[in-house]
């Protein structure tokens, strides 16, 4: 990164939005080098970039291509049900807490999947992905600097943030 500023910075923006696009890929491992390299705020910033255009990608494929797949995967009804519960009408508030509740990857995909509106999706993303990446880049700084106890206390406050989200979500 140090050696190719350009495309470190294009690598990892890159990454960063694969990571929201895949579940089994994630750019966290190579936070603490971020940080070390471009520092807290600029690490953030390219962070939450990345995994907005992991966003807009993921929610492309649910639009464009996923209802043909969804309908070659899983019966009708089971795709109406969905529908039933999440759509274009649903409101701001649950596409949010959503965002807060699940992976990354899958809120794009379904709404996407759904026709829920681009626009109120891409907004839902980005205050909750800004707040990921703030914890995500303050979770590398305390492993560079040796923090433990901040790392661990960081960790788990994300965690019981996306599981009191997911409960809420589920009510």
């Amino acid at each position: 990164i140090a050696g190719h500023p350009i495309s470190g910075v294009l690598l990892f923006v890159l990454l960063a939005a694969f990571s929201a696009m895949l579940a089994f890929m994630s750019v966290a491992v190579i936070l603490p080098v971020a940080v070390f390299t471009w520092g807290s705020v600029a690490t953030a910033a390219l962070l939450w970039i990345g995994w907005l255009l992991g966003g807009a990608c993921s929610y492309a494929i649910g639009r464009y291509v996923g209802r043909t797949v969804v309908k070659w995967l899983i019966a009708e009804n089971a795709f109406r049900r969905l529908e039933n519960h999440l759509g274009p009408g649903s409101p701001f508030g649950l596409v949010l807490l959503l965002q807060f509740a699940l992976p990354s990857e899958i809120p794009g995909y379904v709404l996407g999947l759904v026709r829920y509106s681009f626009l109120k999706y891409l907004l839902a993303l980005s205050l909750a992905e800004l707040l990921f990446a703030a914890a995500m880049v303050s979770l590398g700084a305390g492993f560079i600097e040796q923090r433990t106890g901040a790392v661990l206390g960081f960790g788990l406050v994300i965690v019981l943030l996306s599981v009191a989200a997911f409960y809420r979500l589920r009510k």
